[in-house]
């Protein structure tokens, strides 16, 4: 069935072209239906549109915040501005232009905490270290996968965790390696040997999926030697 998926989709119509028709996910394969998709489109864009007034929203605040505001108002705008990050990763269509912005606020912020800690090394170390964790978090969400798998709705079931890595692209699979400690990791290779054994008594063709396992063996190795 040629259903009307969208170029640049949201978090839920995302996952629905992850298991549309995808044996990982149902043998016999199932297909989506055209008014779950319709429903995944419109929630996703009216997620964007309650983004789109956030956003506005924490803008002004920004712009009209005060320099004498105290450490608990700027490091929650800071949260705040970090929060839209995360959910513009997430939506429908470029959303770049926000995200840009949202960068260059929370430097701006950062900037500014920094100069209240003065000489202080330890204050120092520790915005550092906030950085450097911000930075590689950013990173991740850009792809996709990461993104859906991080949000706190995440339309990634626990039991489609496993087909919807299996079915990944090669960078989106990389970043969410970095996503899992090594317990979690052996039990979704345990989880997708089973899964892919499965499906091959039937005669299924599991090749790419094959690689994406040994892609996720390979990033279990370092984490028991």
């Amino acid at each position: 069935m040629d259903l009307p998926f969208t170029t640049k989709p949201g978090r839920r119509e995302r996952h629905l072209r992850r298991w549309h028709e995808n044996p990982l996910f149902a043998w016999p394969v199932v297909e989506v239906e055209p008014a779950a998709l319709l429903a995944a489109q419109k929630a996703d864009h009216e997620e964007m549109e309650v983004f789109r007034d956030a956003f506005r929203s924490q803008v002004q605040k920004a712009v009209e915040l005060s320099p004498n505001a105290g450490s608990d108002t700027v490091l929650g705008l800071k949260e705040e501005l970090e929060k839209l990050y995360e959910q513009a990763c997430g939506l429908p269509e470029d959303r770049e232009q926000e995200k840009d912005a949202l960068k260059k606020l929370m430097d701006l912020i950062m900037n500014a905490v920094r100069k209240a800690a003065g000489s202080d090394p330890l204050a120092h170390r520790e915005l550092d270290e906030a950085e450097q964790a911000r930075a590689i978090h950013f990173r991740l969400l850009e792809q996709a996968l990461a993104a859906d798998i991080l949000h706190p709705e995440s339309p990634i079931g626990p039991d489609e965790l496993v087909p919807t890595l299996l079915s990944s692209r090669t960078e989106e699979l990389e970043a969410a390696l970095e996503l899992f400690d090594a317990d979690q990791l052996a039990l979704i290779v345990a989880q997708g040997k089973v899964l892919l054994n499965g499906l091959e008594r039937d005669h299924v063709d599991t090749t790419i999926p094959r690689q994406r396992l040994e892609m996720l063996e390979k990033g279990l190795s370092p984490r028991t030697s």
